[in-house]
C-alpha cells in the first residue's frame, strides 16, 4: 500500500527527471511516509512512497528482480497488496524454479510476468496499480486490478508518458511533459450529474486514468496500448432442486476464506464496522484471526443520523473491542479543504467526511482496516434494484403507450404520488438508470451548468458499460453498470484516497476475484427475493452475522446535510462560498443560490444539488485559482503498529 509516480521519457533524458520526480513524489508522502526511493535509467525514472505492511525490513521499492541469467532486468513499484503472494511465490518455484530475494508481495507479481506475461493478473487476488519496466525490451508494462480499488493516473505527449498513484503528483510532471492544466468541460458536466467524474476521465484534459480492470504497454516515443483483461460475464446458475444451502454455504465459504487472505500483514489489522450486515460480516469473520480485533465507526449528535449504538451492540456481540468518533458540524466543514486535497478530483458523497475522521482515529491504533464495500454491486444489495420488479408492467406495453405515460407525468405536478412512476415506467432500462447517484435532472443540469451540452450527457457514459451487458436480465445489468460507473468512481475513490490521507490501508474482501466467481453465478431471485434485497447473501451470513443485524435496513454512514445546509450549521458557510467563488464561467451561480433558499425554505430537498456544485466550488478554488489553500498536515506514523 504506497505511492508510485514514474516517467517513461521519449529521448533517453531520464537522468535529468530524477529530482523532479523525487519532489513530485512528496505531493502523495501521505500514501507511504515509512519509506521513500527512486531508481532511473536513462529511459525512465521511478519514485516510491511505501506504507511497509508486508515483509518489513526488505521489499523496498523500487524492486529489481530478474531470472537467473539477468537478476537485474525488471524494476518494479507498486500500489496494494496481494493476498495470495504465497501460493504464487509457491507455484512460480514449484514450476519454474524462480528465485526471490524476498518475503514480500511484491516479488511474485514481477517474477509472475516474467514466467506467465500479463496472464499473472488473472493469477492476482488483490488490489493493485503497479508498474514494471522491463531493461531489455525497454517496455513499460502498467496495470490496475479488475475492480479499480487501486488508481492509476496517466498524462502522455512526445515528450514520454508520467504515470502515478495521485493526481497532483502528475500534474507535477505536465511542464516537463510539454501539456497544460487545461480543464475538461465534458468531464465537468459527467460530474455534475453523477456526482463524481467517470472513468477514464479526470477533470484535467491531458490527464487520464487507466481504466478499473486494464492493462497498458507503453515504449519510449509510442503512446499506450491498452487492454482490457477483466470482463465480468454474469454467467447465471439457476439454483437446483434442493441446492439452496449448499450455495448458501458456498458464498459463506468463499468469504471467509477471502477474509482469511485479507488478514495477512505483518503489522495490527482492525475492522470498520457501520452497523450493517456487510461490515459486520467481515468483522465477525476477522476475529476469528484476530481476537483483539478492534472496530470503528463514527456518526454525528443528531438522531436518525448515527450508527454507533447498533455497531456497538454489533462489536460486543462478536466480543471486538470498539472505538467511536462523533463528527461535529464544525469539524464537517474544517475538514472539507484537505480532503477534496487528498481526492485529486471532487466526489460529492457527504459520507466521506465521517470516513475521514473515522480513518483518522484508526490510524492511532491500527494500520490496517477492513471493510464492507463490494457487497451490494456483487450480491444485489440496493433498494434501487427492485425497480425492475415494480416497472415490470410497463415493459409489456406498446413503445406509443409508453411514451404517453412519460407525457402524462410530465403534466403532474410536482410532489404528486405516482409522478416518478410513471416517468420512469416510460423509460428504458438504459434511459432511465445511470447509477446510484442521480444529482441534477436534465432541466437542472441544463439551468445550472453553463457549459451544458446535450451530447454529454449521462447516456455518454454509460452506453457503452450497457452494450457489454446486453442479454442479461435488467437486475444484473444495474450491478454490471455499478461495478464500471459508481463502485470505482465513487465508492472505491473515496475509500482509497480518504484512508490514505491517514496512512492507513483499506482492504475491502468482498471484492476478491473468487468471491466475485460465487457471486455473478447467482440468479436474479437470489439477489432480489422475499422483499428483500442480497437475499443469497443474507442466507448465508444467518451462520456469521448476529441476527440483530442480519435484516437490518442499509445505512452505511449517513450525514445530515440536508438539516445542515438548511439551518445554523451550513447556510452561511454555503452562501459564503458560492458568493466569492470564482466559477461564474462554470455556474451559474444565480440559479445555485436560488437552490439554496428553495431548500432553506423546506420547498425542495436540493442538499445534494448544492453539494455537488459546492465540492466543485472548492476543488476550484484548490487547484486552478489557488484562492482556497487547505492546511495539510506532514504527519509521521510508527512503521509497526
Amino acid at each position: 500500500m504506497c505511492g508510485l509516480l514514474g516517467m517513461l521519457t521519449s529521448d533517453g533524458s531520464a537522468s535529468t527527471t530524477t529530482q523532479l520526480v523525487a519532489s513530485a513524489a512528496t505531493c502523495m508522502r501521505h500514501r507511504g511516509p515509512d519509506d521513500l526511493g527512486t531508481w532511473n535509467d536513462d529511459d525512465l525514472i521511478f519514485g516510491f512512497n511505501r506504507l511497509s505492511i508486508i515483509d518489513i525490513e526488505h521489499s523496498h521499492q523500487p524492486l529489481r528482480w530478474g531470472p537467473p541469467e539477468d537478476p537485474e532486468r525488471y524494476a518494479l513499484v507498486f500500489n496494494g497488496e496481494i493476498y495470495n503472494y504465497i501460493e504464487i511465490r509457491d507455484e512460480l518455484k514449484r514450476e519454474f524454479d524462480a528465485p526471490f530475494r524476498t518475503e514480500g508481495d511484491g516479488e511474485p507479481i514481477v517474477a509472475g510476468f516474467h514466467y506467465w506475461g500479463p496472464d499473472v493478473l488473472t493469477k492476482l487476488r488483490g488490489m493493485f496499480g503497479f508498474a514494471i519496466w522491463d531493461t531489455q525490451t525497454k517496455e513499460l508494462f502498467l496495470a490496475r486490478d479488475q475492480f479499480g480499488i487501486k488508481p492509476l493516473f496517466l498524462a502522455t505527449s512526445d515528450h514520454g508518458t508520467a504515470f502515478g498513484s495521485e493526481k497532483k503528483s502528475v500534474l507535477e510532471l505536465l511542464d516537463r511533459l510539454g501539456l497544460d492544466r487545461e480543464l475538461d468541460d465534458r468531464a465537468i458536466e459527467h460530474y455534475t450529474v453523477l456526482q463524481y467524474v467517470p472513468e477514464p476521465e479526470t477533470l484535467h484534459k491531458n490527464i487520464t486514468r487507466l481504466e478499473s480492470g486494464c492493462y497498458a504497454t507503453v515504449k519510449p516515443g509510442v503512446a499506450p496500448t491498452v487492454t482490457r483483461y477483466f470482463k465480468p460475464r454474469f454467467p447465471v446458475v439457476p439454483f437446483a432442486t434442493d441446492s439452496d444451502q449448499k450455495r448458501y454455504d458456498e458464498i459463506a465459504d468463499v468469504l471467509r476464506d477471502s477474509v482469511a487472505k485479507h488478514m495477512r500483514a505483518d503489522v495490527t489489522v482492525g475492522s470498520f464496522l457501520s452497523g450493517g450486515i456487510d461490515s459486520t460480516a467481515i468483522a465477525a469473520l476477522a476475529i476469528q484471526h484476530n481476537p483483539d480485533l478492534i472496530t470503528f465507526t463514527t456518526g454525528f449528535e443528531r438522531d436518525g443520523y448515527s450508527e454507533v449504538d447498533v455497531a456497538a451492540e454489533s462489536a460486543a456481540a462478536i466480543g471486538a473491542r470498539h472505538v467511536v468518533k462523533v463528527v461535529s458540524p464544525r469539524e464537517f466543514i474544517e475538514s472539507l479543504p484537505q480532503i477534496i486535497w487528498y481526492l485529486d478530483d471532487p466526489v460529492a458523497d457527504p459520507a466521506l467526511v465521517p470516513l475521514f475522521f473515522v480513518a483518522a482515529e484508526a490510524r492511532k491504533h491500527v494500520k490496517v482496516v477492513l471493510s464492507g464495500e463490494g457487497a451490494d454491486e456483487l450480491f444485489g444489495g440496493y433498494t434501487i434494484y427492485k425497480e425492475p420488479l415494480s416497472l415490470a408492467p410497463f415493459d409489456k406495453l406498446p413503445g406509443g403507450l409508453r411514451r404517453l405515460a412519460g407525457k402524462v407525468s410530465d403534466r403532474i405536478p410536482e410532489g404528486t404520488r405516482g409522478k416518478s412512476l410513471l416517468h420512469r415506467g416510460s423509460l428504458t432500462l438504459e434511459d432511465r438508470y445511470y447509477g446510484n447517484a442521480r444529482s441534477f435532472d436534465d432541466a437542472r443540469l441544463r439551468a445550472v451548468l453553463r457549459t451544458f451540452r446535450e451530447d454529454w450527457m449521462h447516456q455518454d457514459v454509460t452506453a457503452p458499460v450497457y452494450d457489454m451487458s446486453k442479454g442479461l436480465d435488467p437486475v444484473t445489468r444495474m450491478q454490471h453498470l455499478d461495478l464500471f460507473t459508481w463502485l470505482r468512481g465513487d465508492i472505491l475513490v473515496k475509500a482509497d484516497k480518504i484512508n490514505m490521507a491517514h496512512s492507513l490501508e483499506l482492504r475491502v474482501p468482498f471484492l476478491d476475484k473468487e468471491v466475485f466467481a460465487v457471486a455473478e453465478r447467482l440468479p436474479f431471485d437470489q439477489k432480489i427475493s422475499h422483499g428483500t434485497t442480497k437475499y443469497a447473501l443474507r442466507k448465508a451470513l444467518e451462520q456469521i452475522v448476529p441476527p440483530h443485524v442480519l435484516h437490518r435496513r442499509k445505512l452505511g454512514f449517513p450525514v445530515p446535510l440536508r438539516h445542515w445546509l438548511a439551518g445554523t450549521e451550513m447556510y452561511d458557510w454555503a452562501r459564503e462560498l458560492i458568493a466569492t467563488s470564482d466559477t461564474d464561467h462554470i455556474f451559474d451561480k444565480q440559479f445555485v443560490m436560488q437552490m439554496l433558499e428553495e431548500h432553506r425554505r423546506g420547498e425542495v430537498d436540493n442538499s445534494r444539488r448544492i453539494w455537488t456544485v459546492i465540492c466543485f466550488m472548492l476543488w476550484y478554488g484548490i487547484f486552478v485559482d489557488g484562492t482556497v489553500k487547505p492546511q495539510i498536515e506532514d504527519r509521521d506514523y510508527p512503521v509497526r503498529l
